[in-house]
Formats: structure tokens, C-alpha cells, sequence
């Protein structure tokens, strides 16, 4: 198990590079090419040497077409071979944890070895879809609930629920009640302490949410590694932490790029959700002075320029952090500028697959 967690460096990136995919949508553009786009990073990291590539689940956003992480995963498993695939996250309070695990030991049958099962608490989505995600009777608080679904995905996912368990005859299929086969390891993902601090004492891998919690990163993986024991999953604290990061040709065009990314997030932290916007919707958007407040801060967090700058951001980063891995997550308004990023970032470091 632990080496299917652990990532080993290739080219002279201090840590394995990964993708984090948001399936993101582009003004003028439509989710199936977003999706078809997304088989295309795919078999670029694959060929260029990232570590995984995980997909997020959002819901009743029209920017982001990753609401259902097992199909997308299921999909790229088909055009891909080598490269590990998951999710980052499934948010399980939207979830039974039977069906996880049955999505999940279904994607493991389909692609062996290759799956990470990347859990979150958080609902990916505002407090109404949320609810109609849960659908009629669900009252509970499913995010306090966490804990105890975590441990009922587990008992599905390796069969071993104790006798007089009210599951003990409830089997997850496929999974190992249909032989040796292994199941896909579990991370926790988070962007505060309280994800942090199980996964420590569970033993399990953590993911971080840098990306959209800058100012939590340290604290949280601090709290991680204090409160990390040993299991049989895990030796040693593993962390790994998303990183919003896109490389261009030059510096402008990487700027307008991001620029384009954080007016989006600007339209969705305020209760507009669209499309991507354009680069030149951006440029003329006339912001106010709090909404260019916001937008300078949130870039000040994306790690963005030529592929140089890039990779000097993404060192200082790992350095800072002691991340094990970085997650990049380089969200444009067009797919082919996502793709060049990966492609120039795997060139900066020396990747495999690249010109000679």
C-alpha cells in the first residue's frame, strides 16, 4: 500500500508533480470538449511523467464539470495505462458509503493498481444542492458525520465488517470478497485542521488544499505530522498539497491567463457561478475596489509566469512546506492553455517525453 502512496521524482523536480483537474468550462466552449480536453492532460501526464491525476467533485457549477469523479476516472482509465488516477475528492456526505465503494472497487477491477480514493467533508457545492444531493430524509449533519462514514467505507472497502454487524453480510462488488486484489488506498483530503489531524491519527496519506486555503497550509500540515501514527497503511506522515500553478510562452500571457481563472472564482464567491470568462472579458471587467482586493490576493496564491518562474515558485513552495508531492491545478479559460502549461512545466523539470 505504502508504495502505491509514495511518488518518486523524475527530472529534477524535488517532489512528484501531479494533477489536480477541475474539468473547468471556458465561455464559448461546452463541457464535453472540457471533458475531451481532460483525456488529453491525462495522456500528456502520463507520457511526461506526473505522478497521479485526481478529479474534483463540484456540483451546480457551470465553470466546472467534474461532478461526477467515478465516470470521469472510469473514462481516462480507457485512454490511459500507467499513470494512477483518483479522485481529489469525492465528497462523501453526497455519498452512501456503499456506493463509493462499490463505484470505487469497480474502478479498481477496470484499472488495477492505478486508483486513489481522495475523500472530502465538505460538500463541494452551496448548502440547497447540497441538499438535494443527500435527497429526502437526510437531516443529519453529514460533514460531523464524517468520521463514522469514513470508518463504514473502510469496513465496505475491505470486507471485514465484525460479526453481528448490522453490514457483516453487506459486501461491496467488485471488491475482495471476489479475490486478492487489492483496493484503492484512502486519502483524506482538507483545507483546515480537522481532516488534517484524522488522517494523522489514522495513519492515512493527507492532501491539502493550498490552492484555495493558502493561509492554512502550514498550520494544517503541521498538525499532521504532530498528530501522525503509524498504521498499516503508512509509516511516515505522507503529504501531498494542491497548488493553483499555470505556465505560458511569457509572462503576459500566463497573467491574463490567471486573471481570467480568478474573475471566475471572484463570480462564484460572490453567488454569480458562470463559465470561465475570457482573458479579454478580465482585462475590461470593471472591478471594484474590494472585488480587485480579492482578485489581488488570490493571485498572489497561483504560481504563474514562464516555465522558469514557474518552477522557481513551485521550489520555493516545496521547500517552505516539506509537501511531498505538489498537485498542480492550472485552471485557464481554454483547454489548450491548461495543456501547454503541463507540457511547459514537464519541460522546466526535465520530465520524460519531452523534445530533445
Amino acid at each position: 500500500m505504502q508504495d502505491a502512496i509514495r511518488g518518486t521524482a523524475q527530472g529534477t523536480a524535488p517532489v512528484p508533480l501531479s494533477v489536480l483537474d477541475l474539468v473547468t468550462v471556458g465561455a464559448g466552449s461546452t463541457a464535453a470538449e472540457s471533458l475531451r480536453t481532460s483525456v488529453a492532460i491525462s495522456r500528456l501526464a502520463e507520457a511526461r511523467g506526473y505522478h497521479r491525476h485526481w478529479v474534483a467533485e463540484h456540483h451546480s457549477m457551470p465553470g466546472v464539470a467534474s461532478s461526477s469523479p467515478a465516470v470521469i476516472l472510469a473514462h481516462l482509465a480507457a485512454h490511459t495505462s500507467r499513470i494512477r488516477l483518483g479522485s481529489g475528492g469525492v465528497m462523501l456526505p453526497n455519498h452512501a458509503p456503499l456506493t463509493v465503494a462499490e463505484q470505487f472497487g469497480t474502478l479498481e477491477a477496470l484499472a488495477p493498481g492505478r486508483v486513489d480514493l481522495g475523500l472530502g467533508r465538505a460538500p463541494g457545492t452551496d448548502g440547497h444542492t447540497a441538499r438535494a444531493l443527500r435527497g429526502p430524509g437526510r437531516t443529519d449533519d453529514a460533514a460531523e458525520e464524517f468520521p463514522r462514514a469514513l470508518a463504514e467505507l473502510v469496513g465496505f472497502l475491505d470486507d471485514d465488517f465484525p460479526d453481528g454487524h448490522p453490514y457483516a453480510r453487506v459486501h461491496a462488488v467488485p471488491g475482495p470478497v471476489q479475490g486478492p486484489a487489492g483496493r484503492p488506498p484512502v486519502w483524506l483530503l482538507g483545507s483546515s485542521g480537522f481532516s488534517a489531524r484524522l488522517a494523522g491519527e489514522l495513519g492515512l496519506p493527507f492532501a491539502f488544499a493550498h490552492h484555495f486555503s493558502a493561509a492554512n497550509t502550514l498550520p494544517a500540515l503541521d498538525l499532521y505530522r504532530e498528530s501522525f501514527r503509524p498504521s498499516a497503511v503508512l509509516d511516515r506522515p505522507y503529504a501531498l498539497i494542491g497548488v493553483a500553478a499555470l505556465a505560458a510562452d511569457d509572462e503576459r500571457e500566463a497573467r491574463r491567463q490567471v486573471r481570467a481563472a480568478a474573475l471566475s472564482m471572484l463570480r462564484l464567491r460572490t453567488g454569480r457561478p458562470g463559465l470561465v470568462p475570457t482573458p479579454e472579458e478580465a482585462e475590461s471587467y470593471p472591478y471594484s475596489a474590494a472585488e480587485r482586493e480579492f482578485l489581488d490576493g488570490w493571485l498572489r496564491n497561483v504560481v504563474h509566469g514562464t516555465a522558469d518562474e514557474v518552477r522557481a515558485g513551485l521550489d520555493a513552495l516545496a521547500a517552505r512546506t516539506g509537501a511531498d508531492e505538489l498537485m498542480l491545478t492550472s485552471n485557464a479559460h481554454a483547454g489548450e492553455a491548461r495543456k501547454r502549461s503541463y507540457e511547459l512545466v514537464a519541460d522546466a523539470y526535465g520530465l520524460p517525453g519531452g523534445a530533445s
